[in-house]
């Protein structure tokens, strides 16, 4: 599998920002190491440009006939190789080329079928959502349940105006796209992918427990009122820090102060002392002094672990880090060839070396609350990616909220490479 062609700009005039994108995608093309028969396009723009979302799309179909299939969504940033763009109009668009009978795009008006007689079997899927459907949380499960593996990664569109969703399959002549334009609102939109698309996806966390493992004794919806048999709510002053006898205080504490809440049977904290992948961080919306609970934004259940918890720089950094690492040793091979072996220092051994030459292209969905501003400096988090990945195709968003398997997470960010 060659590189995926990619392009990424910023101007004022979406039609200026395109010819860039489109500038740098045909230059890429025809370099021997790309890709230049793609039909998959990943289509992503801030949100200055979602009143054009549909203009944009139709221009670029245009300009890339080729293209037959497109998916994608809007951000309040957007990510691309070494570059976050934030508050600023702007564009990133990757060219994937993959056999067409290994993956399907899929919306509300061409759903993903799945069973018997499709002919397609999904084993993993890019997932966009708008956070305004209804129990959009349910409906990421259920379109997990529809993959062989489980697995989905993506995240919900984040913007100031409106929330816009790129899907278009099969230039329109898929069943259900109809005279569907490609642009949509509300629901999930995204593509599936068969077994034969390799991927390689990780979850890095961004907030640090602040104390041990509780296990939920007792609760009633969103409402936790006991932890480890202990009124919840004194269970959290006491974790955090905090005095009620300093009001001014005690609510910055409280508003910095989050859950990260696992299954019954799972473990919040692994051995490094951080989160695990299958924790999900949840805010604290109110308290409850008559029945000394805490309120979060989840439904919770008894025998669910939870640990109160802090965003931390440092430990995003380092995490962030690890999950780069964790790629690049899976896609190192597991011996070198016999010829190569013998060169151990010569450019084909160096060249084996250098995971950036496995990898065709990757997307990173992180949160809307991290980026470069989070990190230290202007496009910091992809500066990082780019240092411990190596210098791979790569574009993606910030998102109002993170998917990865069936799970909608927050704070964090999801990287996906294909193989």
């Amino acid at each position: 599998m060659k590189l995926f062609p990619f392009g990424h700009a910023t101007h004022p005039q979406w039609q200026m920002a395109a010819a860039l994108v489109l500038a740098q995608l045909r230059a890429r093309m025809a370099l021997p190491d790309f890709a230049r028969a793609p039909t998959l396009g990943l289509l992503y723009i801030t949100d200055h440009y979602a009143d054009a979302a549909q203009e944009i799309l139709d221009h670029l179909g245009a300009e890339l006939p080729e293209i037959t299939d497109w998916s994608g969504t809007v951000g309040v940033g957007i990510a691309a190789s070494n570059v976050e763009y934030f508050d600023e109009p702007a564009l990133a668009v990757m060219l994937c080329e993959l056999p067409p009978e290994q993956y399907r795009v899929f919306s509300g008006v061409a759903p993903l079928a799945v069973g018997e007689g499709m002919g397609f079997e999904p084993y993993t899927a890019l997932v966009h959502a708008d956070a305004a459907t209804p129990d959009v949380s349910e409906l990421i499960v259920e379109m997990a349940s529809r993959t062989a593996t489980g697995y989905l990664f993506g995240g919900l569109a984040s913007s100031r105006s409106v929330a816009v969703q790129f899907a278009i399959g099969g230039n329109g002549n898929i069943k259900g796209q109809g005279a569907a334009g490609g642009v949509f609102r509300g629901g999930l939109s995204g593509v599936a992918f068969g077994e034969g698309i390799s991927l390689v996806s990780r979850v890095t966390q961004g907030c640090q427990p602040i104390a041990a493992q509780r296990i939920i004794t007792a609760a009633q919806a969103n409402l936790i009122t006991e932890l480890d048999g202990e009124p919840a709510l004194d269970v959290l002053l006491r974790d955090a820090g905090i005095s009620l006898d300093e009001p001014e205080a005690a609510m910055a504490g409280l508003r910095a102060t989050l859950v990260g809440l696992t299954e019954a049977g799972g473990d919040a904290i692994g051995r490094t002392g951080n989160f695990g992948a299958d924790v999900v961080v949840r805010h604290i919306i109110g308290l409850d002094p008559g029945r000394r609970g805490v309120a979060i934004a989840d439904r919770v259940a008894t025998g669910m672990r939870m640990a109160f918890c802090r965003r931390n720089v440092q430990a995003a950094r380092a995490d962030l880090v690890r999950i780069c690492a964790e790629i690049r040793e899976e896609m190192e091979p597991e011996e070198l060839p016999l010829s190569v072996a013998a060169a151990a220092h010569g450019p084909e051994a160096q060249a084996a070396r250098r995971p950036g030459r496995r990898i065709a292209g990757a997307i990173y969905v992180s949160c809307a609350g991290r980026g470069g501003p989070h990190f230290g400096g202007p496009s910091a988090e992809l500066q990082i990616v780019r240092h411990a990945l190596g210098d791979v195709p790569l574009v993606g968003f910030f998102a109002g909220g993170e998917i990865a398997r069936h799970h909608l997470y927050g704070y964090t960010g999801v990287l996906t490479v294909f193989r």
